[in-house]
């Protein structure tokens, strides 16, 4: 069901960032040319011959520093090559073949995945391939010479990374199912939640093993639709993060945000919102997916006349960024009220997905306009001129104003709010991206 992961592997500064902006079609990654400068993972989806796949940028692997961020780095790279199915090992074809890359070649040979030899900076390309021909030397197959600031040569590469892709399942690329990450920190009753639904939704329709190796997408269909459950293990505070297992926890989370529809944010009813609950919602906020916050154990919870709703207001004071998300008090121990999360979660895929015409949206705009005049500074007010939707999940709109620096946060949140209160968006984070337009290009 998950979709492909490549992941990009090599010593710092061999040019990961530049070809991985490259395949995606965007500077995602931060390309400077200062080793080190990529610390974390960074993901994104694109595609080849027909087939999408998960592509992950990681930092450089220095196999024997000591520095802390590189043995930092060189962890993370190391838990994107356990959960990849093929791994781009980057060189750099004019420095030839270095100490590192003969030790990070000796790691790959290890996992067992395919690998891919990348040399890139074969900027001459006629002149430079034939230096390729030393990687030969590293004894993972045959070197594939690239430029990735030319994009030269590239298409060989990824012909060579979607011959090494695991088999497609037939319904890999199927809309109609709904991907659902279930997030929170441990013990906070996520894999009992996923065992309660699967108990009473008998149309399990396969177990697969996911992407992320030790987590689980467990594929199944109800009378609500199809969806797929991805199983997180739980994220503990930093303080508590020492061996590597935890922060493979943290990075398979941080993975299954990304591949998710939907996220449900499990907050232990017992307990309530704590700072790592902060922590991982915001993740989720900020990946842009769509978020109902569920809080479990409510069965044990002593309550009054009252206090469902203060409970509500106390997560959203603390939460405020989560103030669209819905609420749901549940049990997974004894299925309070887990039939509604379908409902719920349907509700919620559909909201982030929502597309608004142009002129509707126009005519909410100028309403708010109407309503509450744009502020001004120094005699200078700001003019809207119109609006459009530039994409979904999340909903995204392009703002076209005469300046953004008049474009003040506190109109924006204003503009969102009369956005939300005309179309609902409930659930889903809603992004204003403001541009500037001369006054006389927009008459003409």
């Amino acid at each position: 069901m998950s979709k492909p992961i490549v992941a990009i592997i090599g010593k710092p500064n061999v040019g990961k960032s530049t070809f991985f902006n490259y395949l995606v079609g965007s500077r995602i990654s931060i390309v400077q040319d200062t080793p080190g400068v990529t610390r974390d993972r960074v993901y994104a989806e694109t595609n080849w011959r027909g087939r999408n796949f998960t592509l992950v940028d990681t930092g450089g692997i220095e196999p024997d520093s000591e520095d802390i961020i590189l043995s930092q780095m060189r962890e993370q790279a190391n838990l994107a090559i356990t959960m990849a199915d093929v791994i781009i090992f980057l060189t750099d074809i004019r420095q030839g073949i270095t100490a590192a890359d003969k030790e990070i070649a000796l790691m790959l040979k290890k996992s067992g995945k395919p690998i891919v030899l990348v040399c890139n900076k074969a900027d001459n390309f006629d002149k430079d391939r034939q230096d390729a021909y030393e990687f030969y030397n590293l004894g993972i197959g045959e070197p594939y010479p690239i430029s990735a600031t030319n994009a030269i040569g590239i298409g060989d590469v990824l012909d060579k990374i979607y011959e090494n892709f695991p088999e497609k399942a037939e319904n890999e690329d199927d809309e109609n199912i709904i991907k659902v990450a279930v997030i929170g920190k441990p013990n906070v009753g996520k894999s009992s939640l996923i065992n309660n639904i699967l108990g009473e939704n008998r149309a399990i329709v396969s177990n697969i093993a996911g992407t992320t190796r030790d987590a689980i997408d467990t594929e199944f269909e109800n009378e609500k639709g199809k969806y797929v459950l991805i199983d997180t293990a739980g994220v503990r505070r930093k303080s508590k993060v020492k061996e590597s297992i935890e922060k493979f926890s943290i990075m398979r989370t941080l993975l299954a945000i990304e591949r998710a529809d939907v996220c449900l944010m499990m907050i232990d009813a017992l307990e309530g919102v704590t700072d790592q609950d902060a922590k991982i919602a915001g993740e989720a906020h900020e990946a842009g997916k769509g978020v109902i916050i569920v809080v479990n154990k409510w069965d044990a919870y002593e309550k009054e006349t009252g206090t469902l709703e203060k409970y509500k207001k106390e997560i959203y004071e603390k939460l405020k960024y989560l103030s669209y998300a819905p609420i749901i008090f549940i049990s997974a121990k004894t299925g309070q009220r887990v039939h509604k999360l379908f409902d719920l979660i349907n509700h919620v895929a559909e909201q982030n997905s929502l597309r608004i015409s142009t002129s509707l949206l126009n005519q909410v705009i100028n309403e708010a306009i109407a309503i509450v005049q744009p502020p001004t500074d120094k005699g200078k007010r700001l003019k809207i001129f119109y609006g459009t939707q530039a994409s979904t999940k999340p909903p995204t709109f392009v703002i076209f104003v005469n300046s953004k620096e008049l474009f003040h946060f506190s109109y924006e949140r204003y503009l969102v709010n009369q956005i939300r209160k005309e179309f609902g968006l409930e659930g889903t984070p809603v992004r204003i991206i403001v541009r500037e337009k001369n006054e006389k290009n927009i008459r003409n």
